[in-house]
């Protein structure tokens, strides 16, 4: 059975630049004399701070009916210094009607000639969710409904990145905190029985775990743009230690490896790419049920539903052609087709108790609209399929997956 999830973003765009430089206050004076390309083209340089929004009114069968979208905040922490990048602060939000929010932002920060970045992300939500159990047998048997999977998630998570670059080169190393507190509220029948959730000490009224974390991070970028990048590679390791010691309900660590690699293809024409990806993630010790290893965001295998399959080893590898369109940009419609392209990847997935043990293969694949709100941004509508469970579902973001 195919299940689609929509969004409807096309009854209102908001794209708005906002805190243009003094040097722009005599736009009148100036534009005279320049044509009205090289107008544009001052006009856009001379702003830091720039704010684009997209979003409306839509309906999924998980949530209802909703108001949701994207925004996308870039600017330089310090415009003087040729050295850094702008940094980029994306927000996907979206309100229930039925009541509850969900609201994720993954920023990246980059200060001092780029030899010290933040990033990391933040995650707030008071939805309705879906716990399927522990293993890929387990999830896959269990049908998706009110009194089996259902329960309202009342979470956040706080996790910054401080990375600091090493002399000269593209090494950066730093220290890293994961804080997280997971309420599963009003839990159905179905989630109220499952043996993990009980053993951790679920009950009908609900199940609360509070981690606190602290970890190091290690990684070699050469990433032109980590953002949206076109060349270049990273490499990044990631270990962190949570326990009751410093405050939390569980001791338990997590290991993960990511590598993304970029490269231009020249051939097929200018902003034409492909990208690659793969990543480990692993858990150890008393793991919280909310807190395994899980696959299926927007940032990795597009079309299976978040959390369906949990537990503490993921392993995944995707691959990814970028597309923008070219054309000439010296009136409105070229500077629109301009701004379009598209995606389309294939890749897979693997999980299992452990790092040496593999339960399951999930195989991934999908495409999606590109439209850039920002020079190297783009909006993305994303259609992904999970061939194991026949679901097709939408995702709306900013920037690109990886």
């Amino acid at each position: 059975m195919i299940r689609i999830n929509v969004i409807l973003i096309s009854l209102f765009v908001l794209l708005s630049h906002l805190s243009a430089s003094e040097a722009f206050v005599q736009e009148n004076d100036t534009t005279q004399e320049l044509s009205k390309k090289e107008a544009r083209k001052l006009k856009r340089q001379s702003k830091n701070f720039r704010v684009s929004i997209l979003g409306g009114p839509g309906y999924t069968p998980d949530f209802g009916l909703l108001i949701g979208g994207s925004a996308l905040m870039t600017f330089k922490t310090n415009k003087e210094d040729s050295l850094i990048q702008r940094s980029v602060v994306p927000v996907g939000f979206a309100l229930m009607f039925e009541g509850g929010f969900n609201l994720i932002s993954r920023p990246q920060f980059f200060f001092n000639e780029d030899k010290f970045r933040i990033f990391g992300q933040v995650i707030v939500k008071n939805t309705l969710d879906n716990y399927y159990g522990i293993g890929y047998d387990t999830n896959k048997e269990i049908e998706r409904g009110e009194e089996t999977t259902q329960y309202r998630a009342s979470n956040w998570q706080i996790n910054p990145i401080f990375l600091f670059r090493l002399g000269e080169s593209n090494f950066f190393t730093g220290p890293l905190m994961d804080l997280s507190r997971d309420y599963m509220k009003n839990p159905s029948v179905g989630v109220q029985s499952d043996p993990d959730y009980i053993a951790q000490g679920g009950t009908e009224d609900g199940y609360i775990s509070l981690n606190t974390g602290v970890g190091v991070a290690l990684s070699y970028d050469t990433r032109d743009i980590p953002a949206n990048a076109y060349s270049g590679l990273m490499f990044e390791f990631k270990g962190s230690f949570f326990s009751s010691a410093l405050g939390g309900d569980s001791d338990y660590g997590v290991a993960s490896v990511e590598y993304r690699q970029y490269t231009l293809l020249k051939f097929l024409g200018k902003r034409r790419s492909l990208a690659w990806t793969a990543q480990s993630k692993n858990s150890f010790g008393e793991v919280p049920i909310t807190r395994m290893q899980m696959v299926g965001s927007p940032f990795d295998l597009r079309g299976y539903y978040l959390g369906q399959y949990r537990d503490k080893s993921t392993h995944f590898a995707i691959a990814e052609y970028r597309h923008m369109f070219n054309s000439d940009k010296e009136n409105f419609w070229g500077r629109m087709h301009n701004r379009l392209g598209f995606a389309a990847w294939g890749g897979f997935g693997m999980m299992g108790p452990d790092i040496g043990h593999i339960e399951a293969v999930l195989p991934n694949f999908g495409a999606g609209l590109r439209i850039e709100v920002q020079p190297r941004m783009n909006f993305r509508i994303d259609v992904g399929h999970s061939p194991n469970d026949g679901h097709t579902l939408v995702y709306f973001n900013m920037t690109e997956a990886f």
